[in-house]
């Protein structure tokens, strides 16, 4: 019998790379989606046609964090082997301004499901999404598992709070619990509010010569990137393990906003100074100046290491967004990946 895996947040960047990941070792995939007014399955219509798929392993349900009733017949009703816990509300800004509901969804929304897996006596393998967010004001460079977390937002203190209480569950009921604390990764599926993604999009609009401005806010803040497509095989590779575990994703190296600047618009030939003007709007509060992470225990315990540098990834991004401008204008409908 194959296994049966559910995903939330499986319309996301991380959700849709690894429902891929999962389908292609054969899994039955299960994803949680919020009713919406419009469809929100952009980053899945890819998958959809993929022929690995033709014999319908992706099913897709309404739910949401925010409903453990709703969640707890859902385990009922599909019985997975693994759970991973991808959905939050997860843009750092935004939290400032949805503080409580970035608390409810992303904090409470963690210990919903866990109960209802509790509840419902069944015993999948976890894995709750963690974030380099939580160490905030860092206590140590680089950042590791044994690093004393200082959030410096609303969303850094829930993600805090979800790792806590998924330990917690562990210790308390032997549930295979992991959390996987992800440093800043990207892809062409990002959303379109998040730096790097709004950096890459803005690229191929101003060598189209259909945007002339991009406002950001601190471009001196420091970030651990990696390659989203390769972070979600950490993932799985946690839920293999023997025993459950906390490891750090990371690539070891830390880059400035500014430095993103210089690989993306220098790769199309523009110069970012030209173009790019400060908007305080886009200044937090409670700023995180520098974040590099240490994940020597995922490479020794894992096996897993980055592959992708981070200038290739600024240009594998950039590339993507040239294309699908390029495929928008010509009428074309296309999913990056």
């Amino acid at each position: 019998m194959a296994s049966r895996a559910l995903i939330t947040g499986i319309t996301g960047q991380d959700g849709s790379y690894l429902a891929e990941l999962l389908l292609s070792k054969g899994y039955e995939v299960h994803g949680i989606i919020r009713r919406a007014s419009t469809f929100n399955t952009g980053r899945l219509e890819s998958i959809y046609t993929d022929s690995h798929t033709s014999d319908g392993r992706l099913f897709l349900h309404y739910g949401d964090l925010s409903d453990g009733s709703g969640l707890a017949r859902l385990l009922g009703k599909i019985q997975p082997n693994e759970i991973y816990n991808l959905a939050a509300q997860s843009h750092v800004r935004v939290s400032f301004d949805a503080a409580e509901y970035t608390t409810d969804i992303t904090a409470t929304g963690a210990i919903r499901l866990l109960e209802a897996i509790r509840e419902t006596g069944l015993k999948p393998r976890f894995y709750q999404a963690s974030s380099s967010e939580m160490f905030g004001l860092v206590q140590q460079v680089p950042q590791n598992e044994k690093t004393p977390f200082y959030p410096r937002s609303p969303y850094g203190c829930a993600k805090v709070f979800a790792y806590w209480i998924t330990v917690n569950y562990r210790e308390s009921y032997g549930l295979h619990a992991s959390n996987g604390i992800l440093f800043n990764h990207e892809s062409p599926r990002r959303g379109e509010t998040f730096v790097t993604r709004k950096i890459t999009r803005a690229v191929a609009h101003i060598k189209a010569g259909l945007q002339d401005k991009l406002y950001l806010g601190n471009l001196d803040a420091k970030r651990d990137w990696g390659y989203a497509k390769e972070y979600v095989e950490a993932m799985w590779l946690m839920l293999q393990q023997n025993a459950p575990d906390d490891y750090v994703v990371a690539t070891g190296e830390t880059h400035s906003i500014r430095e993103f600047l210089d690989v993306a618009f220098g790769h199309v030939g523009l110069d970012w100074s030209k173009h790019v003007e400060i908007d305080p709007r886009y200044y937090r509060p409670a700023e995180v100046e520098l974040l590099i992470g240490d994940a020597t225990k995922a490479r020794l315990k894992l096996n897993w290491e980055p592959q992708t540098k981070f200038i290739d990834l600024a240009k594998l991004m950039v590339d993507a967004d040239v294309q699908l401008l390029a495929d928008h204008r010509a009428g074309k409908i296309r999913v990056t990946g």
